[in-house]
């Protein structure tokens, strides 16, 4: 088995990541080839809670320019991690 810090890259801390919190929902930037199981039991392992389900999105790089050079930013997958009621939240700014 993987390492599950292999699986979960970082929490996104966006304005919308946060506002979905209250309703123990959380957002991760995940490894392109872990799939839904692998991200529960990952999120399971490292912060002891009860994951209810997963939503996986992969973000396509954006074309971005400076002067005359242009390129694309990195691609990489999302997931949405909904917690059950039981379980307690995640306490990611600590």
């Amino acid at each position: 088995m993987t390492d599950p810090h292999d699986i979960i890259l970082r929490p996104l801390i966006t304005e919308q990541a946060t506002s979905a919190w209250e309703e123990k929902v959380y957002t991760f930037e995940v490894a392109r080839k872990a799939n839904k199981v692998e991200i529960r039991k990952a999120v399971e392992a490292i912060f002891g809670v009860q994951v209810k389900s997963v939503r996986t999105s992969h973000v396509r790089g954006k074309l971005r320019r400076q002067g005359k050079n242009q390129g694309y930013t990195r691609s990489w997958k999302k997931a949405r991690v909904t917690l059950t009621e039981a379980s307690k939240p995640i306490e990611i700014l600590i």
